[in-house]
């Protein structure tokens, strides 16, 4: 028997995308809200259990100086990842974590794999896919490094190998960073050079990598749009 083939409209595609949407956003905030429960409710937990409660204004203290940084650069990330991944990719990246070395440059490669266009369903559907089958690959690893870590505990403390190892951050965020750079050398060089500069004049900012995204992503919007004037 030959396989009837349906056609959809644009208008049914747009529906159908738009109701995809809603259940995705439910499905989210769900999660959303579960994994924060169990982030902060796990460690309480374990305190009450074994008698360890911390002090609770010192963790209102501490909490506070660490989350007014990272409440800007949240705000950052939130503005700028999620036109990139859609509703579905953001929900998984956010929840799973890993987002600058792992889950953005994950979706942006398969996104330009298959020629999807950023703020398209198709796009939409690539991030969400690539981002769950690399944290899907990110606890398979996880599991197989936890369970082989005492088998490999003498190579990976071996004194000769932790020059590279010292290495792999620089090299791994330099390779992905090369790919994106070529693309637009004229727009991506004078951010990097502007914050090599500053990072070099002010050692301390090297901690605040997450808050420096927003004045770096406005001297690469500001060059782009002085480009896009020119032009």
């Amino acid at each position: 028997m030959e396989e009837k083939k349906i056609i959809l409209t644009e208008e049914e595609k747009a529906k159908n995308f738009e109701a995809y949407n809603d259940r995705t956003h439910v499905i989210g905030r769900v999660v959303c809200i579960i994994t924060l429960i169990l982030l902060t409710g796990v460690p309480f937990v374990m305190g009450a259990f074994l008698g360890a409660m911390p002090d609770f204004k010192a963790v209102g203290r501490g909490f506070l100086s660490i989350g007014i940084v990272y409440f800007v650069s949240c705000i950052a990330e939130f503005l700028v990842y999620t036109p990139m991944l859609g509703a579905g990719g953001t929900y998984l990246a956010f929840i799973t974590g890993n987002l600058i070395n792992m889950k953005i440059p994950c979706a942006m490669n398969a996104r330009d794999i298959v020629g999807a266009k950023t703020g398209t369903a198709e796009n939409e559907i690539i991030s969400t896919l690539s981002i769950a089958t690399s944290s899907l690959v990110t606890i398979l690893v996880l599991a197989a490094g936890v369970a082989l870590l005492i088998p490999l505990q003498p190579i990976l403390q071996n004194p000769a190998l932790q020059p590279a190892f010292d290495q792999v951050v620089p090299a791994l965020f330099g390779a992905m960073a090369y790919k994106y750079y070529r693309k637009n050398i004229g727009t991506a060089v004078w951010p990097l050079l502007v914050m090599s500069i500053l990072f070099m004049l002010v050692p301390s900012l090297t901690g605040s990598t997450s808050f420096m995204i927003i004045p770096s992503g406005a001297i690469a919007i500001l060059i782009a749009w002085m480009k896009y004037k020119k032009s």
